[in-house]
């Protein structure tokens, strides 16, 4: 069955020009619930012939000066006005949220409050001043100004359909910059919604450009195409490496938000059950398909057992189940793709000699035998060499690692290519200081985990990428900064003789 919305079967087109379009290829993706396996919707397949004309209409969009001319008042106004519209759909925006990644009501609920949130924090922020000037020692008035790239590839993951979207898609617009933008080809429902928004609100045409389809075939164009001048991708750290090669060809900026492997660190003098909590809240929430999910819990020796015995009770408690149940904790994982890469690494964890304390299958009761469920997953007696320890599974399942003191709690907290979180729980305040300001991560907390704010940046150390999403940093990424100097004294240098 195609899920029907009203009385309307969802065909999800592509949106380039300010026109909906089927696509060269005339060929469909089927959207599915992965709660159920049921066909949701389907959405057009892009080609690269469609990104050329979608990135040209962006590029005739940026020329004509049509957005990037415009009073930073009036690019609020819209970025306001976007931000109004999810509001008023918020309801239908977390229902199709859930039906298309399978998380939680709850979950999708937050998401689409904090998409709207995202509009109107950088709507405020671009009416703020910007640019400096400075006192130099020649007659001359030297300044610095900052103006939009031009035009932007964003390409974002399926784990937050429409959040991450906003993440990129405000500051970029914010800027002045006109967009091309790919949705994760499996999770477009949401998104398509946000351009109908655009389109609602009289966005100008090519400013913002929507292809969908295949990475490999959409994503590597806009990483290509040498009038794109910047692409910014949230997903994998493998495919960052890919975009970063592509987008080499006419040296494009580029920001990627990559994979991690975060380590929580958990010592014996740390409020006990505030610790459970937030170790489980870390890597099960959203099934454990975060970039920053706490996917390693490192335990002080001396509380190991009691920690980890009360950690197993409470996620052999966790109801999993469709996200649109009111009752449901953890949801699916997104695909069927996803469910065979978390059952091939807890099948690889067991083969390493590392021990389940909990979970470790697919969970196929009481209905969820449709949909891509796995129980609530924990590995013990793991080692530093392990690839559950050293590689992103991105699933729910974590492995538990054991430190006898702070040194070696922040070895082993570096001891990956990843750098992109970190939590530390410790009613000691100079320890937690001394921890978090030696964990080699972007994005760290202490005695608290996940919280994600519009007002700071969000970025990776070492191969959890480069550049930053949010805050000030997000959109200093969509911006250039130029410097001016002005003479004040307009007379020949007479460096040269007569």
């Amino acid at each position: 069955m195609v899920m029907k919305v009203g009385h309307k079967t969802l065909a999800l087109n592509m949106y380039i020009n300010g026109e909906w379009r089927h696509g060269g290829a005339n060929q469909k993706r089927t959207i599915i619930n992965p709660a159920n396996g049921e066909v949701i919707a389907e959405a057009v397949e892009g080609t690269v012939s469609d990104v050329k004309q979608a990135v040209q209409a962006a590029r005739k969009a940026f020329d004509s000066g049509i957005w990037s001319e415009l009073s930073a008042e009036e690019r609020a106004d819209y970025l306001l006005q976007a931000a109004d519209k999810i509001d008023e759909r918020h309801d239908e925006l977390t229902a199709l949220e859930t039906m298309d990644n399978g998380k939680p009501l709850r979950e999708a609920g937050y998401d689409i409050s904090d998409a709207a949130a995202c509009f109107r924090y950088y709507a405020g922020l671009i009416l703020a001043p910007h640019g400096e000037t400075y006192h130099v020692p020649d007659n001359m008035q030297a300044m610095v100004v900052r103006e939009p790239i031009g035009v932007c590839g964003l390409i974002v993951p399926w784990n937050y359909p429409l959040l991450m979207s906003v993440w990129k898609i405000a500051p970029a617009l914010a800027a002045g910059n006109t967009i091309v933008y790919k949705p994760a080809e499996i999770t477009p429902v949401t998104p398509t919604k946000l351009f109908e928004i655009f389109e609602e609100i009289g966005l100008p045409k090519g400013v913002a450009n929507m292809v969908m389809g295949a990475g490999e075939t959409v994503g590597n164009e806009i990483a290509v195409n040498d009038d794109v001048d910047m692409v910014s991708f949230t997903g994998g750290t493998d495919t960052g490496r890919h975009i970063m090669k592509a987008a080499s060809g006419n040296m494009k900026k580029i920001s990627l938000e990559l994979g991690g492997k975060s380590p929580n660190i958990i010592f014996a003098d740390a409020d006990f059950e505030t610790a459970v909590d937030y170790a489980l809240f870390g890597i099960y929430c959203g099934s454990g398909q975060v970039c920053s999910a706490g996917s390693r819990i490192l335990v002080e020796e001396s509380i190991k057992d009691r920690f980890i015995a009360r950690f197993v009770e409470r996620a052999n408690k966790i109801t999993v189940g469709p996200g649109d149940d009111p009752n449901t904790e953890m949801g699916p994982v997104v695909s069927q793709e996803q469910l065979d890469k978390v059952l091939k690494y807890i099948k690889i964890g067991k083969e390493e000699g590392a021990e389940l304390a909990c979970g470790g299958y697919r969970l196929t009761q009481n209905g969820l035998d449709k949909g891509f469920f796995v129980a609530p997953t924990a590995f013990i007696h793991t080692k530093p060499d392990m690839r559950i320890v050293q590689e992103e599974i991105f699933g729910p399942v974590v492995v538990f690692q054991t430190f006898k003191n702070e040194a070696e709690a922040i070895k082993l907290a570096n001891d990956t290519r990843y750098g992109l979180a970190g939590g530390v729980f410790t009613q000691d305040a100079a320890k937690a200081m001394r921890v978090i300001k030696k964990v080699r991560a972007g994005i760290t907390w202490v005695n608290t985990y996940h919280g994600t704010y519009n007002e700071a940046p969000w970025h990776g150390y070492k191969q959890s990428g480069i550049g930053s999403s949010l805050g000030t940093y997000g959109l200093d990424e969509f911006l250039e900064t130029k410097q001016i100097n002005f003479n004040l004294n307009v007379e020949p240098i007479g460096w040269f003789a007569e």
